[in-house]
Formats: C-alpha cells, sequence, structure tokens
C-alpha cells in the first residue's frame, strides 16, 4: 500500500480543477489560522516548531474545511505542511490526496472506534506534503511515511480541550520531521505503514483514480464541528418572527447515529466543548440566527437563555444508521411553544457541502469575519509565497 500511494504522490500531475481547489484551501486555512491568532493554543505552541503550530492555531477554531469521506481536516495540516517546507500546489494535493484517500480506506469503522483521522492519516500525509516540497522522489516518500507512523494517533476524547488542535499540530509536525529526516537519508521500513494501517483497523485498499482530492472539500460556515453545520442549518430553515425563547417549551432533534459521534458534550461548560454539542448547535441558532466566532466563548456557552434550552432539548438517535458516515440520513429538528404551536424543519446536506457548495460570497464573508473587511482582499489574493510571512506576521504580533 505504501509504496503505491508514494508512487502516486510523485507522479501527480495537477489539473486547472486541483490547483482551483487548493487555491480555495489555502485561502480558507489561511483565514480561520489569523482568525485564531489571538487564541490561547497560539500562546502556548509559541517558540515551538511552525508547522506544529500553524496547524494547532489554524484548527483549534474548528472553522477548517473536512474531506467528508475520510471524516478529516484535510487542509489545515497539508497546507501547513506544504507552507514549512516552501511548497506549493502540487504539495498541498499531493499530501491531501493521500491524506484523502488514506483517511477513506481506514473507512468509517476507523473513525466510529474513536480515532481522530485528521491526526491518523494526517502524519503521513504530511509527511508528503513537505517530502514533494522538498523534492524527494516515490521512495523518498515512502521513507518519510514511514518514519511518520510513530506519530500517526490521535482520540477523539480530547475533543472540546486544546488536545484536539494540539494533537492535529503535533501530527503535522511530525510529518515534516519525518520528510526532513527522510531528505537527510534517515532509512525506514515501508511497510511500517502496511501494518500501521491493519493495527488501527483499516478496511480497505486506498483508490487511486480520480481527482487529486476525491470527491472535494467541504467549507464551513459556523465555527464548530462539522457534525454541527446540519443541524444549525435546519434550525436556521425554521421560521422566525421575533419572539423571544420563552414559550419554547420542548425541542426535539432526531438525527442518525453517525452524526452524534463527534458530539460528546451535551451540556457544554466552555466554548470548546460547545462546538462539539448538538443541543448548543441548536440552542445558540435559534437564540442568535448565524452562529460566529462570538457564539462559541467561554461566556456564551454558559449563557441563562442557552442552560435553558438545553434542558428543554431531547436528542432522539436512529439507532443502527452508523455506516453512511458523517453525513448520512438528515436531521430533523422540531419546536414546540406554549399554545400548542409547533414547527420543524430537516435538513441532508449543509450549505458549504460539496454537493451544495458556498457561494462566493459566502467564501468571501467567511473570510471577512476571520480578518475583518480592511485584511480580507490581501488573504482572498494569497499565494502560497505570501501565506508564510502573513501566518509569521500574525503569530508573532500575538
Amino acid at each position: 500500500m505504501i509504496a503505491e500511494l508514494a508512487d502516486w504522490a510523485a507522479a501527480l500531475e495537477v489539473e486547472e480543477a486541483d490547483e482551483e481547489l487548493a487555491h480555495r484551501a489555502l485561502v480558507d486555512t489561511l483565514a480561520v489560522t489569523l482568525a485564531a491568532a489571538g487564541d490561547p493554543v497560539a500562546r502556548l505552541t509559541a517558540g515551538l516548531p511552525e508547522p506544529l503550530r500553524w496547524a494547532a492555531t489554524g484548527h483549534v477554531l474548528d472553522f477548517d474545511d473536512v474531506h467528508l469521506p475520510s471524516t478529516s481536516h484535510v487542509s489545515v495540516v497539508c497546507v501547513s505542511a506544504a507552507l514549512a517546507c516552501g511548497g506549493g500546489t502540487r504539495a498541498y494535493l499531493a499530501g491531501a490526496g493521500v491524506m484523502a484517500r488514506l483517511g477513506t480506506a481506514l473507512g468509517w469503522s476507523h473513525y466510529r472506534s474513536g480515532w481522530h483521522t485528521t491526526c491518523t492519516a494526517g502524519a503521513p500525509a504530511a509527511a508528503v506534503a513537505a517530502g514533494v516540497a522538498l523534492g524527494l522522489d516515490a521512495e523518498g516518500l515512502g521513507r518519510a511515511m514511514a518514519l511518520a507512523v510513530p506519530a500517526a494517533g490521535g482520540l477523539q476524547r480530547a475533543f472540546g480541550t486544546s488536545g484536539k488542535s494540539l494533537q492535529v499540530g503535533f501530527a503535522t509536525d511530525a510529518g515534516v520531521r519525518a520528510a526532513r529526516l527522510a531528505a537527510a537519508g534517515a532509512s525506514a521500513e515501508p511497510a511500517a505503514l502496511d501494518d500501521w494501517f491493519t493495527l488501527v483497523g483499516g478496511a480497505t485498499e486506498p483508490v487511486l483514480t480520480g481527482p487529486a482530492v476525491p470527491d472535494g472539500l467541504a467549507v464551513k460556515l459556523h465555527p464548530c464541528c462539522y457534525a454541527m453545520q446540519r443541524p444549525i442549518s435546519a434550525a436556521r430553515e425554521l421560521p422566525c418572527d421575533g419572539r423571544g425563547f420563552e414559550d419554547i417549551e420542548r425541542i426535539t432533534v432526531v438525527t442518525p447515529e453517525a452524526g452524534m459521534q463527534p458530539l460528546i458534550h451535551h451540556r457544554p461548560r466552555t466554548g470548546l466543548e460547545a462546538k462539539f454539542s448538538m443541543e448548543y448547535a441548536v440552542a445558540t441558532t435559534l437564540l442568535d440566527g448565524f452562529p460566529g466566532m462570538a457564539d462559541f466563548t467561554d461566556a456564551a456557552a454558559v449563557r441563562p437563555e442557552v442552560r435553558t434550552l438545553l434542558e428543554r432539548t431531547e436528542v432522539r438517535v436512529l439507532p443502527g444508521s452508523g455506516e453512511g458516515g458523517l453525513m448520512g440520513g438528515e436531521t430533523r429538528i422540531v419546536v414546540e411553544r406554549s399554545g400548542g404551536e409547533r414547527t420543524e424543519a430537516a435538513m441532508e446536506l449543509p450549505r458549504g457541502h460539496p454537493q451544495r457548495p458556498a457561494s462566493d460570497a459566502e467564501r468571501a464573508a467567511k473570510v471577512a469575519d476571520c480578518v475583518s473587511d480592511e485584511r480580507a482582499a490581501a488573504v482572498m489574493g494569497v499565494t502560497w509565497e505570501s501565506a508564510v510571512p502573513l501566518l509569521r506576521g500574525a503569530l508573532t504580533a500575538n
């Protein structure tokens, strides 16, 4: 398996559609990283290697894009790794393609078991992105991936803490370090990745056909777990006539089992925990309309009105519906108010899903929300060469 992935990455030819995806990924990743420059994670990682710091900071808001078949945050890993080694579009796409394929081959059972695929598939993928940037051939990429295997781990139990973004940083840094060691001549046993794949429950062999990043990338419009994008979209469909929350007597959420896998915090106490709470997703949307970064602070998570709605919310999980991946099935929300009024809305695919792509205006609005209107033009027009000084400047200033 490792030899085939390495051969694929080394021989990658970039198509126009691939270039467009890579630029969108660069813009989105840079925007969410700059937005988090003042986050405690950025301060905690000061002085640590740049790929670790960039990836951890870029992931801490949980606003970065997602590859849904692999259930992994491809770009924050592969953009950071490519930039750290002077790479560009091809380095990113090679790493992202390996990560998408490897994560998809690990399968939903791997994620459902509690692994954080962004880390497990991310370390070898970061090695590929960095290795291509450093000019490694297929044999060198195979050694780099093998050297990254000891860091190819990460758990969902970290969700809702700094550990989630930090373990993404650790995996990214490990991949870059592995590529640099391979470039310096370090030896490795390529079969290590194959053994690791079996040990962590790999389901199928990677598929090496199709575009650089099969099935595209999902863009988040709200800074929280992707499993919350759908209930937020559904709640936004509910009629809003300006009334408050006081007359809401009951909220019922009916959702597939898979959609609850990462949503482990039912009564969140912090902004980070709120990013992984189905109940909070619905409550904050009913209260605020369009949840943004201000809705995922520690203060927002413990608002009295939020706590009231959390206690009035019941989540009904549809058993046996966990094989369709994170977006299998649909989420339905029913709101019952005093006087017997009942409204409901259902959603299968949220806006930003590859089959319902975000518009140029929505992408631009997200960038402006992340970095301010004054800096948005520079971020929207960023190149692989100009991204590094923007990152360094923002993180040094904070």
